[in-house]
């Protein structure tokens, strides 16, 4: 029976402190053992080969933080620019709808000004066509004769927006239907004028020649005298030598000199409507002829009582002058 040894593990410490151990280094890998002819070889110590272990470890443990780090930042980088790009999408998309927005406004405003010019024409028509003035009860926007306000365009978007939105909306609606009742009023409006073609051809409706106006009908001061009088026509000023054409359909009565009218021309269109062109230099119609509208039958001249190149354009209703003005639509 033998005596067995123990082995204390103090004497296996010493015993490994004081061995001799070799790594190799293959690329960038750490092999420990023999037998290989090795890559790189590092022969140390037990203390020096445990200090080196250590050392590795360290260095994987730091190479691990970093790592994990730099992931985690690109990872929050990435989340950075994915919310900038979706703030920047939004930014855009509002102001595309601020954007269209103000141009809705603006062509709801475009819309409402034409139907208000139309609803004006309509009532122009009907004086020509001695149709009577619109019902007061009859009125285009709203109830009692107001017309709403345009929209404010000047509105801020991003603090009222809903608000614009809103009245856009009222005014839309109220846009809708005032164009719906302008559309039936200008159907009743045709059959009306329909069975009067015959009188609106026979009607002055458009402006005898091209020019700026150099006096109005109605009182004012004469050139000659000083005075007040009563001017009866409406005076067109140009240059000698612009034609001047026919407002309706008619027949020349009278073409030649007359006193302080100069050179006249007169046109009779039946239904009680004459109208008479003044200080003209040349007649190129002969009493008798029949004239259409749009036809020229004079230049413009001086001549006469005139202080300068014009026409002096009257027009006379059963016998009395009327304002010419009320019936020019162009």
């Amino acid at each position: 029976m033998g005596l067995k040894q123990n082995h204390h593990p103090i004497s296996h410490t010493m015993e490994f402190m004081k061995s001799r151990y070799t790594f190799y280094i293959v690329g960038s890998g750490y092999i420990v053992g023999s037998g290989k002819k090795p890559f790189r070889q590092l022969a140390l110590s037990g203390r020096h080969a445990l200090v080196f272990v250590a050392l590795l470890i360290a260095l994987s443990s730091i190479l691990s933080v970093s790592i994990y780090a730099g992931i985690t930042s690109v990872r929050h980088r990435n989340a950075s620019a994915a919310i900038e790009l979706e703030m920047a999408r939004k930014d855009a998309e509002i102001e595309a709808r601020d954007e269209q927005l103000l141009t809705m406004a603006g062509e709801v405003n475009t819309l409402k000004r034409s139907l208000l010019d139309l609803y004006e024409f309509e009532k122009k028509i009907r004086v020509i066509a001695n149709l009577g003035p619109v019902s007061k009860g009859d009125n285009l926007f709203g109830v009692g004769g107001a017309i709403p306000e345009d929209i404010d365009t000047n509105l801020i978007i991003h603090e009222q927006g809903e608000a614009l939105v809103r009245e856009m909306a009222e005014q839309i609606n109220e846009t809708s239907l005032a164009a719906e009742e302008e559309r039936g009023r200008f159907v009743s409006l045709y059959e009306i004028l329909d069975e009067k073609r015959s009188v609106l051809e026979s009607t002055p409706a458009i402006r005898p020649t091209t020019g700026w106006v150099s006096s109005k009908f109605g009182a004012r001061t004469s050139p000659f005298s000083g005075k007040k009088s009563f001017h009866k026509g409406y005076d067109i000023a140009n240059h000698v030598g612009t034609p001047i054409v026919a407002p309706a359909d008619g027949v020349v009565t009278y073409a030649g000199s007359r006193g302080s009218m100069g050179i006249m021309v007169t046109l009779d269109h039946g239904h009680g409507m004459v109208t008479r062109y003044g200080h003209l230099s040349k007649t190129l119609k002969k009493s008798g002829e029949q004239v259409k509208r749009g036809e020229t039958i004079a230049l413009m001249g001086n001549t006469g009582r005139s202080t300068g190149p014009h026409l002096h354009y009257e027009v006379h209703l059963n016998g009395m002058p009327v304002n010419p003005v009320k019936y020019i639509l162009d």
